[in-house]
This record gives C-alpha cells, sequence and structure tokens, in this order.
C-alpha cells in the first residue's frame, strides 16, 4: 500500500511537471477564469447546416455560453475582452468517441510489453495537448490498462494538465485470452489483464469494479481483434448472456456501454444485449443494420486508421499477424460504413486515435465524405450526434446558451471543403484559448 501511495504521489507531480512544462513551451493567452466573447466572420449552425454571418459568442466566467447571436444586435456585457475573428468561420469544439490517448502508434505488439502505467500516463498528457489544439474539445477513451485515462482525465479537470474533456472506461471487459487480454507472455508469468472476467456474474463484479476505480463508461471486447495475438476479428468472444449482463449492470448504474465488434455475429449480439454504440462495425451484415436502426444504437467506424497502419504499420511495431488482419478487413469497413449510411443509421465520429497519430482526428472526415456522407453531416456526427451518444446533447456539441463555451475556427468553409478541419486555427474549451493562430489581442 505504501509503495502504491508514493507511485501515485510521483505519477502526479510527474504530470504536473509536464502540463507546467508544456504551457511555458508554447504559451497561449487565456481568460482564465473571466467573462469572454468570440466575434466570428462566419458561425456554422450544425443543427442546421446554416452558414450565419458577423456573429458573436458571448460567455461567462463558468466557460459556459451566455448569448449567441448577431454582432451588431447581441449584446455584451461591459468590459469584457473580445477576440475579434473577422475572416474565420467558427462552429463548435469536435467530438471524437472513441479514442487511446495514453497510447501512440507502435504502442502494440512486444513493444507494448516495455510500456509501464507511469510512462503511458505521460504519452496520454502529451497527447491530450496535443488533441485539444487540433479542436476536438471532447473525447470518449475506450481502454486503457492501468487506469491510465482516469488518470489523465482527472488531471485534465484539475487544470494540472492541457486537453479535451474525457469520458474514460478504464480497462476493457475481455474474455480470458481475447481481445482485451494480454495474450503475448507464456504461462509462467500468469499475467492477466485488469478487465478479464468470464461468466454472466463474474462480468457483473467487473463492471463494478472498473466504476468504482473511476470508470465513466464501459467498454467491451465483444469479439476478437487487430492487434491481439492468437484471436480472430470475426469470432464472438462473449456470449449473449455475458453482454446482457455487462449492459444490464452498467444501465443500473448509470454508465453507458460502448462494444468493440468487428464480427457479423457480435455486432448483433451486442446490439440486442442493449449497448449504446457498436465500434469498428466491419463484417456489420444487413441484419445488423437493421437491428441498429430498429434499436436506435450508434454505430461507430474508424475508417481512416487503415490508411495509417498501411503506410506506417510494419515499421510500428505491429505484429505481422496484426498487419494481415487489417489488410483483409480494411475494404470490408468501408463498404460496412457505406452500407449504414444509406440505410440512415445513426453514426457517431470515432476514429480509435492512438492507432494512427493523436491530432490527426480530422482525416477521417474526408472519408466519410468520400464514401456518401454530406460534409455537414459528416460535421454533425462530431458534433451533435456525438453529444447525444455521450449523454451530453445540452453540454457539448452545440453553440448554444448553457452549453460549455467549446469553438473553434477555421479558414473557409467545412460545408463545401471538410478538409479545412484538418488545419484548425482557433480553439476554445471552457471560455480558455488553448490555440490562437489568427486572433490578435
Amino acid at each position: 500500500m505504501i509503495a502504491n501511495a508514493m507511485c501515485l504521489k510521483i505519477n502526479r507531480a510527474a504530470a504536473i511537471l509536464l502540463g507546467l512544462a508544456a504551457l511555458v513551451a508554447s504559451p497561449v493567452p487565456a481568460f482564465g477564469a473571466a467573462a469572454g466573447a468570440v466575434h466570428c466572420g462566419k458561425l456554422l449552425e450544425v443543427e442546421t447546416g446554416q452558414l450565419r454571418g458577423d456573429q458573436i459568442v458571448v460567455f461567462d466566467s463558468a466557460g459556459r455560453i451566455a448569448a449567441v447571436g448577431p454582432a451588431a444586435s447581441t449584446s455584451v456585457p461591459t468590459g469584457v475582452h473580445i477576440v475579434d475573428l473577422p475572416t474565420a468561420t467558427c462552429l463548435p469544439g469536435l467530438i471524437d468517441v472513441h479514442t487511446h490517448m495514453n497510447d501512440d502508434p507502435g504502442d502494440t505488439g512486444y513493444t507494448g510489453l516495455g510500456i509501464s502505467a507511469p510512462r503511458a500516463a505521460i504519452i496520454g498528457a502529451k497527447n491530450a495537448r496535443i488533441t485539444v489544439r487540433a479542436g476536438f474539445t471532447t473525447v470518449r477513451n475506450l481502454g486503457e490498462s492501468g487506469y491510465t485515462d482516469v488518470a489523465l482525465r482527472d488531471g485534465i479537470e484539475a487544470g494540472d494538465v492541457p486537453g479535451p474533456r474525457m469520458l474514460v472506461s478504464g480497462p476493457p471487459l475481455s474474455i480470458t485470452g481475447g481481445h482485451g487480454d494480454i495474450n503475448l507472455l507464456p504461462y509462467e508469468y500468469h499475467r492477466i489483464d485488469d478487465g478479464v472476467a468470464d461468466g454472466p456474474w463474474a462480468v457483473r463484479a467487473k463492471v463494478r469494479e472498473v466504476i468504482k476505480y473511476g470508470a465513466d463508461v464501459i467498454k467491451v471486447m465483444a469479439s476478437g481483434g487487430v492487434f491481439s495475438k492468437g484471436d480472430q476479428p470475426g469470432t464472438a468472444q462473449y456470449t449473449l448472456e455475458e453482454l446482457q449482463a455487462i449492459t444490464d449492470e452498467a444501465h443500473k448504474l448509470g454508465r453507458r456501454v460502448a462494444a468493440h465488434a468487428h464480427g457479423t455475429q457480435s455486432i448483433k449480439d451486442a446490439i440486442r444485449a442493449g449497448v449504446d454504440s457498436v465500434e469498428h462495425n466491419t463484417l456489420i451484415d444487413d441484419e445488423g443494420i437493421a437491428l441498429a436502426k430498429r434499436h436506435g444504437t450508434y454505430l461507430v467506424f474508424d475508417i481512416y486508421d487503415s490508411d495509417y497502419i498501411r503506410e506506417q504499420g510494419v515499421k510500428s511495431g505491429s505484429l505481422a499477424e496484426s498487419i494481415e488482419k487489417d489488410e483483409q478487413l480494411g475494404d470490408a469497413t468501408l463498404e460496412s460504413f457505406r452500407r449504414a449510411y444509406r440505410a440512415g443509421v445513426k453514426i457517431a465520429y470515432g476514429t480509435d486515435a492512438g492507432v494512427y497519430p493523436h491530432g490527426d482526428n480530422a482525416k477521417q472526415f474526408a472519408k466519410m465524405v468520400g464514401l456518401g456522407m454530406k460534409p455537414i453531416e459528416a460535421i454533425q456526427s462530431a458534433t451533435t450526434k456525438a453529444a447525444d451518444l455521450l449523454g451530453w446533447p445540452d453540454k457539448v456539441g452545440s453553440l448554444r446558451p448553457g452549453h460549455y463555451a467549446d469553438l473553434i475556427a477555421v479558414e473557409g468553409d467545412p460545408t463545401q471543403d471538410v478538409r479545412v478541419l484538418e488545419s484548425v486555427k482557433f480553439v476554445l474549451k471552457g471560455g480558455e484559448i488553448a490555440r490562437n493562430d489568427l486572433a490578435a489581442h
């Protein structure tokens, strides 16, 4: 216990030092605890897709939006500092509902065995700053051993390190030897990962345990995966009975459930079990799409990261079998996305960040548009729809009074060229500036 307490103190001190170093290295003007306003040349109303000219967003000292409207007629309190972005287009801070903040590309396979929980916490602090500066002011983090994502979330909330608002899962639930277990070490190590549990009552107990240690959302590995050794992505792992137990327990305790599922049967089992979102959906069939639509289940497709894996996978340290798995699945994922979109299923923006470098989250927008989505629909998947999936429609995803003052600005019109979101120039999170490459103060 003494050693654990000392480790916690060391980890927290390291996180604080890293955060301070990052802030000193790249100073950014901030409002702090004061009220403020941002004047936008144009403002994208994501709910309707309308671009409104000459708008102003006013926020209070608590970092909540107080008013939004035409600059000529919207009242701004006396003495409030205004950031002027007369040539920029403003829109809500973006949301990525599937990230791995404590991982970097290459932290897979045997390389990953050498990364300790304290090291992963520092990696997370680095990636948090990169992510918020890229315009993603809210993320859902799905699956980290050692509760390093819980520590990162708490460090961001305490102001120790800069980063996005986070909902975190802690360790994902997995069957013994499944996608969420550690399958790289021989028997004599007797190593089992933190989220492993088998059987309906054992998985209920595991849900309670991860919530006890800080999980906001439950992540469950319903099928095999790409970056694990010895399993197949298309193979169902948890049974329907186990998935129902996980979902029932999580919902009873006020947590939503995200199910990792590549395989056809595992996707349908997860939906029938009542999960809130299914991640990947690589081999979804027409019945699975119909089930998702009938149940109102969100589907989350990571359709950019295969591009990165194909270009950098072998060099990144991935297992050879992982590269082979991804090559077999990549095109299927694209076609599954296209069919699900055409069928009108609810789709939220999630990228699996950490498989590719953090900060490149917005590169998936162009892939979605290339597969048939309208630019505004892709943007909505990362704003209003993502907020709905998180259970935060009254907090994030829109520039409306009462919401967090999370705002980004780009040059150009993202409803015409969604790639401009890859070059965010200004970021406001909770009323504090995280990036400003545009405004003169």
